[in-house]
């Protein structure tokens, strides 16, 4: 018998799992892929001056709960934190912090590993950061075969303007994924950050708005075990 399909999502921050890729994490969970999420940190730095929702020595701890309920509603493993500060990732001790992940991979033995890519999509140092950590890892096991980016295409900043967003040109994405039909889903996780969200444009635009950002999820093959295929079916392909 086959092994049971094994994902590990290796990210900064809560949030990070939801915004892009819950749609395909959701919809994998649905279909029986155990899905694990790796954080590095707690987010306590992502603290809201403008509408606070609790005492910023308590972030931390609103932020794990947080990502805890987007984890239920996704349908994945709660998550698995690794203790490191908010908005100093990149200080993390080399070794200290790869060999964790490691160790996190030797644990979950996860088939394929998704994670930023080195641009961070929104430039933030801890996503850079975590990106060039979890390639580390990747090359110093070889459990996962499979090892993605999350990305966002060039033709999707500029229909919707979102300039500060970093991309990739529209032909290195290997896997698109259309999350319409859990597109609710997705969104209830996102609603789940409420720390995060309740005084963001985000909270304030229509369904429509959000379909065309959210409703489509991309991904770029960045290294493979296997014979590389020019268009992936899934995450999964070949495996």
């Amino acid at each position: 018998m086959r092994d049971r399909k094994r994902l590990l999502a290796v990210f900064a921050h809560p949030d990070d799992e939801s915004f892009r890729p819950g749609g395909s994490l959701a919809l994998m969970a649905a279909k029986g892929v155990e899905i694990y999420l790796l954080t590095a940190t707690r987010g306590e730095a992502g603290f809201k001056e403008e509408n606070p929702i609790c005492e910023r020595s308590e972030l931390g701890e609103v932020r794990e709960e947080e990502l805890r309920c987007a984890c239920k509603v996704l349908g994945i493993q709660p998550p698995i934190f690794l203790n490191y500060a908010d908005g100093r990732l990149r200080d993390a001790p080399l070794k200290q912090i790869i060999t964790e992940i490691v160790g996190v991979i030797e644990d979950c033995k996860p088939q394929v590993i998704l994670t930023y890519g080195p641009d961070g999509i929104s430039g933030h140092p801890d996503h850079i950061a975590i990106s060039h950590f979890t390639t580390e890892a990747f090359w110093r096991t070889d459990i996962p075969q499979k090892l993605y980016y999350m990305v966002v295409p060039k033709n999707l900043v500029e229909a919707t303007g979102m300039t500060h967003i970093h991309f990739v040109p529209d032909e290195e994405i290997t896997l698109k994924i259309n999350v319409g039909s859990v597109l609710r889903q997705k969104l209830a996780a996102i609603h789940c950050h409420r720390s995060q969200i309740s005084a963001s444009a985000f909270s304030a635009s229509s369904l429509r708005e959000k379909q065309r950002f959210l409703a489509t999820e991309t991904f770029k093959l960045t290294a493979s075990r296997l014979e590389i295929i020019d268009k992936d079916l899934d995450f999964f392909a070949g495996l």
